[in-house]
């Protein structure tokens, strides 16, 4: 993949990431205002969590770490590509069917598991039934992540990316449906007395719609691509064997940044409207995550992949420390804003109905805490694909189990003296623990792995580039405090200290060469 093209997809992954986190925005602010904080919401992010948690362990994490490697070889080398992603679609298929067949009849001691401070109240009780439904879910976008990887692999970016976009689109959908009074009496609990049963209820069952579409669009997207997926029973082929031995470590490290949000969910549990707080400041740092993070992971694995099969070592360290310093150039200011303003951006976002003035402060403090962490969130995206490139799943394993003993540490100590933040912290420490054992294992790999002089010299100037235009947002946060608080003048007043923190980072940025625009411009040009 020549430089262009990885740009190009880069930019193609983050429209569509960025699309759906909008949705998504759209989705919680309007769980935030009907639900606040309430029973029924914390049941549902519960709920929702555990198929979310198990796709990221046997599909988008364990499984197409491994996968999309081994097949972005056979693609390259025209070793009967399509014959290996069947063979490891049913493989996938009949893993997930047994699971979800577990998880429904285990479905108490999961919830225990992730929440057991939910244990003997109504919100235990609801989640259980609400995680039956939605645990489904997993079946469907699971193996949609796989066909997502085949595409990706196969340079096609926009399928996988837009994908996610349908699940908000539904979700948002049947939320404005129940508003508008069509579904009051709908409840998957009846026998639960509940405030608005509604709400939950339509959310739990447009989740199961939402992975039927997306399976769907993805299946279809393949087949035009020319990759023809026939399941079947699975064979343990030589193929698969080792997809499994180099999927097992994989899943394992997987496992382990599950038990780290185990961890954070557990400590929440224990304090009343944590979990929403939590949550809702983990989707605001995932926006710019997923725009530049995740979709740098995603180009930037097949690309290192095929690149290293032809013994491209150049173009190998090229890809890396051109996607670091993108990802970073963007990544930066972002946490920087989470850090300085994270009240005015929770407040004119989620403050409504339900979800009041205490519920906003407590969760700009989380924010801003992940906001400290999200640059290392963001590496760990670029440094893991060194490592997968390579099928070596060991490494990232053995970093992982450390990550998750500080965030162990950290969250479980701290509780008790600091309320819930101690699960941001612990989240944030474990995220920088993971970086520096990523970026020390890769020295082993040599110049494919090297990140170059003047990459070190402009994120230099990005730190501070992007240190100024904190200063600049915070002072007109504080100009306009009364602006962001009267309800006809906070939208248009946050959208300018936004716009002003973007224009004044990338003026900054040119003026002391952190970022050369005209030489973006010419990539962009190009890449049309």
């Amino acid at each position: 993949m020549s430089r262009v093209r990885l740009v190009t997809g880069f930019l193609t992954v983050g429209f569509w990431t960025l699309a759906s986190r909008v949705l998504g925005f759209t989705r919680d602010i309007m769980i935030a205002a009907y639900l606040g904080a309430g029973p029924v919401a914390e049941a549902f992010f519960v709920a929702f969590s555990l198929p979310n948690m198990f796709r990221r362990f046997f599909a988008e994490g364990a499984f197409n770490s491994a996968f999309v490697p081994m097949f972005s070889k056979r693609l390259e080398s025209g070793e009967r590509p399509d014959e290996f992603a069947s063979q490891a679609f049913s493989l996938l298929g009949v893993i997930l069917i047994g699971l979800c067949v577990v998880a429904i009849i285990a479905m108490p001691a999961l919830v225990v598991a992730m929440a057991s401070g939910f244990v003997g109240d109504a919100r235990f009780d609801l989640a259980v039934i609400y995680g039956r439904y939605a645990f489904v879910y997993i079946l469907f976008i699971s193996l949609g992540a796989l066909l997502g990887g085949v595409l990706n692999a196969s340079g096609r970016f926009a399928a996988a990316a837009a994908a996610p976009v349908l699940l908000n689109v539904t979700l948002v959908s049947l939320l404005v449906l129940a508003r508008a009074g069509g579904l009051e009496e709908f409840s998957l609990a009846p026998e639960l007395e509940l405030d608005r049963p509604a709400y939950g209820s339509v959310l739990v069952v447009g989740v199961i719609i939402a992975g039927v579409l997306q399976f769907g669009m993805l299946w279809v997207a393949a087949k035009r691509a020319g990759i023809s997926i026939k399941p079947g029973w699975p064979t343990l082929s030589p193929e698969m064997k080792q997809l499994a031995i180099v999927a097992a470590p994989a899943a394992l490290a997987a496992g382990v940044v599950q038990v780290n949000l185990l961890v954070g969910r557990q400590v929440a549990s224990f304090f009343d409207g944590a979990i929403v707080w939590l949550s809702v400041a983990d989707r605001m740092y995932q926006l710019p995550l997923g725009v530049v993070g995740i979709a740098i992971g995603i180009v930037l694995l097949p690309d290192l992949s095929r690149r290293l099969s032809a013994g491209d070592e150049i173009g190998s360290r090229s890809a890396l420390n051109k996607s670091t310093e993108i990802s970073l150039a963007l990544t930066v200011p972002a946490a920087v804003a989470l850090m300085v303003i994270p009240v005015p951006l929770i407040s004119v976002l989620f403050q409504r109905g339900e979800f009041g003035a205490d519920d906003v402060a407590a969760t700009a403090l989380a924010l801003a805490i992940y906001g400290a962490g999200l640059p290392a969130f963001v590496l760990q995206k670029i440094l893991q694909p060194l490592f997968f490139a390579r099928e070596d799943t060991v490494s990232p394993f053995r970093y992982a189990l450390v990550s998750m003993v500080v965030n162990a540490a950290v969250a479980i100590g701290l509780a008790p003296v600091i309320g819930y933040s101690a699960a941001a912290i612990g989240t944030t420490l474990a995220a920088w623990a993971m970086v520096w054992l990523l970026w020390r294992g890769s020295r082993r790999f040599g110049s494919a792995a090297e990140f170059e002089p003047e990459l070190m010299r402009r994120l230099l100037r990005i730190f501070v580039a992007s240190v100024l235009m904190g200063f600049v947002i915070l002072g007109l946060a504080e100009l306009w405090e009364t602006a962001l608080n009267t309800r006809r003048l906070r939208y248009p007043t946050i959208t300018a200290i936004v716009l002003a923190g973007i224009v004044s980072y990338f003026a900054i940025a040119h003026i002391i060469g952190a970022l050369n625009l005209g030489e973006l411009r010419q990539i962009l040009k190009r890449q049309r």
